[in-house]
C-alpha cells in the first residue's frame, strides 16, 4: 500500500472507530479514511473533528475500493456487516473489527469466508462509558493491550496487516485464541459491567440517595453508564461464558451473605483479606 494502510474504512464512527481514524490521520498513516454511520449526525459529528475524510450511510459504497476495513460497531451488527463485506470486497482486502466478544464472531468467518482468511478478529481493550464521536481521541489505543486471534488458516499478510495497525496506534498485541478470550474477559469486563449495574439498580430502589453516595459507588457502578445496545450485544454474543461467571458470582455471594448473617468476624475479614490479595494478583501488582 502507498500510505500506511492505504484506503481505510470505518464501520462506525462512534469513540472507537472515532479515535481510531484520529489515531491513523495524526500519523500520517491512511491515504484516505472513509466512515460509515447509521445517523448522518454521526457522521457530520465524525468529520467535524477530523477522524474521517468522507462519511456515507451505506455499507456496501463504503468498502468500494478499500484496503482495509475495520468494522466498530456493536457485536451483533458485525455479524451481520461480515456478510456484507464477504459478498462484496475485493480479494486482496483486510478485514478486522473491535468487538469485545470473540468466538461467534471468529466462528461465523470461518464458517462463510473462503481460505486463507482475510478476516481477522481483534478486540483493543481500550473504551469507557462515554460514546459518540465528541470522545474520540487519538491517544485512546496509546498503551493498551489489543487482543488478536492467532493466525490459523489465515492469509499471512492480512494477518500481518492488522497486527501491524494496532501496534501502529499504539497498542499492545497479545494473540489470544476466540473462546478462551471470552472466556477471560467475561470474568474481568462483561461480569463486572452486569454487577455495575445491579449495584447502580439496588441503589435507586432505596429512592433519593445522592447525597449518600460517595466516591466507592462511583467508581463502582461507573461502567454502568455505558450504552446499553452495546452490551445488550456483548451478552447475547458471550452467552455461556457470563452466564456461567454470574452463576458462580451468584454463589460467592450467597457465601458472603452467610457470613454477614452469622456475624462471623474472623471469615469475613479473612474474606476481604483474600479480596485485597486477588485484586493484587490480578493487576500484576505482586
Amino acid at each position: 500500500m502507498s500510505s500506511g494502510f492505504g484506503k481505510v474504512t470505518l464501520v462506525g464512527v462512534g469513540l472507537l472507530g472515532g479515535s481510531l481514524g484520529l489515531a491513523l490521520k495524526q500519523r500520517g498513516l491512511a491515504e484516505t479514511i472513509t466512515g460509515v454511520g447509521r445517523r448522518q449526525e454521526v457522521i457530520d459529528a465524525a468529520l467535524a473533528i477530523g477522524a474521517i475524510d468522507a462519511g456515507t450511510q451505506s455499507l456496501e459504497s463504503a468498502i468500494r475500493g478499500a484496503d482495509l476495513i475495520v468494522l466498530c460497531t456493536p457485536a451483533a451488527l458485525i455479524l451481520q456487516q461480515l456478510d456484507t463485506v464477504r459478498a462484496r470486497v475485493a480479494p486482496h482486502v483486510v478485514v478486522t473489527d473491535v468487538g469485545s466478544t470473540k468466538a461467534e464472531i471468529c466462528a461465523h468467518a470461518r464458517s462463510n469466508w473462503s481460505k486463507p482468511l482475510r478476516f481477522v478478529g481483534s478486540h483493543p481493550m481500550a473504551g469507557s462509558e462515554k460514546f459518540g464521536p465528541e470522545h474520540a481521541t487519538a491517544t485512546l489505543y496509546e498503551g493498551c493491550v489489543t487482543i488478536v486471534e492467532p493466525n490459523d488458516d489465515h492469509a499471512v499478510d492480512a494477518h500481518d496487516t492488522v497486527c501491524a495497525l494496532w501496534r501502529a496506534v499504539g497498542a499492545r498485541v497479545i494473540l489470544v485464541p476466540p473462546q478462551l478470550h471470552d472466556d477471560i474477559v467475561a470474568r474481568t469486563s462483561h461480569i463486572p459491567h452486569v454487577i455495575a449495574a445491579l449495584l447502580a439498580e439496588l441503589a435507586s430502589a432505596s429512592g433519593n440517595v445522592t447525597d449518600f453516595t460517595g466516591k466507592g459507588f462511583r467508581d463502582a457502578t461507573r461502567i454502568a453508564a455505558g450504552r446499553p445496545e452495546l452490551w445488550r450485544d456483548i451478552c447475547l454474543t458471550n452467552r455461556a461464558a457470563i452466564a456461567d461467571g454470574l452463576r458462580e458470582f451468584g454463589e460467592r455471594v450467597d457465601s458472603v451473605r452467610r457470613l454477614v448473617e452469622q456475624g462471623d468476624a474472623e471469615a469475613l475479614e479473612q474474606f476481604f483479606r483474600s479480596a485485597q490479595d486477588a485484586r493484587r494478583k490480578v493487576l500484576g501488582h505482586d
